[in-house]
């Protein structure tokens, strides 16, 4: 069956495939699927029910996707695991005040590109980029609800747990983990090997590799230091009231 706009039921699964999306034949696309024009999928590529494939959207082979992605102006890579209700490639949070004081959106036309071996968690989101792509590195690993924001570089073999918010212009150097809820302000730069705990905030560059915490992120020893002083000075407060 082929309608009115080009669309056809996809053999491997019942999705509707355009006839000019580039899609391999080994490729599964279930029912509830759509793969737009000028989008490529990959041998072995699985598309779960509901997924949006998009124009300029490519998929290497043996990536999987869950049910209701949303995947525009992007690649992903190869043997990847995309989870139910994750969205790339849309636009960045990227507005100026114009001449007359309105809030003026800023263009954001580039790409988000994901490497291989990536996972990334249910219901998170990686912008496309406005002046460089959006880059998450190979075999990088995304919990749940994470916020990855234009422009923003992740290296290789990252680990950033649930609900992580990352702000545009970030820098991630290969093999960083971020506890659940470490928040990056945008055009900050952070080394590789550096590890945050949960709840920590990034306000500036860290530039040595180690461990790191705290609300704004200081080294692990000197936050321990600031937690005990603080529960020194509760407990005298008390016993003086």
């Amino acid at each position: 069956m082929v309608n009115h706009q080009g669309f056809q039921e996809w053999s491997s699964g019942g999705g509707l495939c355009h006839n000019s999306a580039c899609i391999d034949p080994t490729a599964v696309v279930e029912i509830g699927a759509v793969v737009h024009p000028r989008a490529t999928l990959g041998a072995n590529v699985h598309v779960g029910s509901g997924v949006v494939v998009g124009p300029s959207v490519t998929v290497g082979h043996s990536t999987t996707l869950g049910y209701n992605v949303a995947l525009s102006n992007c690649s992903v890579g190869d043997l990847c695991v995309i989870h139910s209700g994750v969205c790339i490639g849309q636009d960045g949070f990227g507005f100026f005040v114009d001449e007359h004081g309105n809030m003026a959106k800023k263009p954001q036309t580039l790409y988000a590109r994901i490497g291989n071996h990536v996972e990334i968690g249910a219901n998170s989101c990686v912008d496309r980029g406005s002046w460089r792509d959006t880059t998450i590195g190979d075999y990088t690993k995304i919990d749940n609800l994470v916020q990855v924001g234009h422009n923003v570089i992740i290296g290789k073999s990252c680990i950033l747990c649930g609900q992580v918010g990352i702000a545009g212009s970030v820098t991630i150097g290969d093999y960083v983990t971020f506890g659940g809820r470490v928040a990056v302000r945008d055009h900050v730069s952070i080394v590789s090997k550096v590890r945050l705990a949960a709840n920590s905030l990034v306000t500036k560059d860290i530039k040595e590799p180690g461990d790191y915490g705290g609300f704004p992120a200081v080294p692990v020893q000197q936050w321990r230091r600031q937690m005990a002083a603080q529960s020194l000075n509760c407990k005298k407060d008390i016993k003086s009231s």
